[in-house]
């Protein structure tokens, strides 16, 4: 059980901007997101895709920008950030009656929140990365789905590693393991295996991969799985069948599939809040739902004008901190603060007030 003033729900960019704008007004926050990672699309999908519209920064990737709103909610987000749970998905949201008051979450994981109020900032839905229908792909530790930590030890270092996929996701990922990955972390060997000889990426990406793949540096599998080969436990093999109509049995250690995010709104139309067209309609001056101490910011949320823009998503996120604030505290006077010049916010931001 988590006691928290406020839960947010996904930990994308505009996720964790809310995490910054809800603690500089003084509010405990904890985070859950289905990925394993924070960021959410643009750290998953395009971690190495520039970003051109982010104000005061001409440019960076979506996995920069990560890792500066990380930097930028550390005073919020607990120890090592602690706060953020990762990998988990809300399953459902209860009401609390008086005395208690707010609301009680669920995750799939089984972790409980009992929270005064909710921000969901789920993107398009839960990002579930788009897997593999094919018999006995249930080997556990050995089909993976993302990259792991830059701290993590990788499984496959040191032995055989398939990357299915055919866009910017998998072909970066090869680039990524090869030029960006220390040795010791390093697959022994490499293969991208896609059902066609064609990519759906930028051309340079593309040269550089095939000129990997013509050079022997990575292996090159045509085709489609048939079903996987699993002895006592650990899969060995992936039987593909390739374009002349042959299945050929292609020995591996661990596959990681890369063919993209599929956004899912699954539990989500279980908490009560209506729907329009699969996002969920706010006042759009406050971001609150048609449930009181519910709200909504970035890609979710639909109002009239509504612009499904990074930009307007970080407004969003302050508009929705304040006025929550408004709401959990009423009786309070609610005065705008600065960070430039409020003692308050800065002893909250851990700043030299030297």
């Amino acid at each position: 059980m988590h006691d928290t003033d406020a839960l947010v729900i996904g930990a994308g960019p505009v996720g964790l901007f809310q995490v910054f704008q809800l603690g500089l007004l003084g509010l405990k926050v904890h985070v859950v997101d289905a990925l394993p990672m924070p960021g959410g699309q643009c750290a998953a999908l395009y971690p190495q895709k520039p970003i051109y519209d982010v104000p005061g920064v001409p440019v960076c990737t979506g996995e920069e920008l990560a890792a500066s709103l990380l930097q930028q909610i550390r005073p919020f987000s607990g120890p090592q950030h602690s706060h953020l749970h990762l990998g988990d998905l809300v399953e459902s949201i209860r009401p609390l009656n008086a005395p208690l008051s707010g609301f009680e979450v669920s995750t799939q994981n089984g972790q409980t929140f009992r929270t005064q109020l909710i921000v969901v900032a789920a993107g398009a839905g839960a990002f579930v990365p788009k897997s593999m229908n094919i018999p006995g792909l249930d080997a556990p530790g050995h089909v993976h789905f993302h990259l792991p930590a830059p701290d993590a030890l990788a499984p496959w270092a040191g032995q055989h590693l398939v990357v299915a996929g055919g866009g910017e996701e998998a072909l970066e990922t090869v680039a990524h393991l090869l030029q960006s990955t220390p040795e010791a972390q390093q697959p022994a060997r490499i293969s991208l295996m896609h059902r066609r000889d064609q990519f759906a990426v930028e051309p340079d990406l593309e040269n550089t991969v095939r000129q990997w793949i013509t050079s022997g540096r990575i292996g090159w599998i045509q085709g489609m799985p048939d079903h996987a080969e699993v002895e006592q436990g650990r899969l060995v093999a992936l039987h593909v069948l390739g374009p002349d109509g042959t299945v050929r049995r292609e020995p591996l250690d661990h596959l990681m599939i890369r063919q993209g995010l599929s956004p899912k709104l699954g539990p989500l139309t279980q908490w009560g809040l209506p729907l329009e067209r699969k996002q969920i309609p706010v006042d759009m001056s406050t971001c609150q739902t048609a449930t009181p101490g519910i709200y909504a910011v970035g890609d979710i949320n639909t109002y009239p004008g509504k612009k499904r823009l990074l930009v307007c998503g970080f407004h969003e996120a302050t508009m929705a901190a304040h006025a929550a604030l408004a709401w959990l505290k009423p009786d309070e006077p609610q005065h705008l603060q600065y960070t430039t010049t409020s003692t308050v916010l800065k002893q909250r931001l851990g700043a030299d007030l030297q």
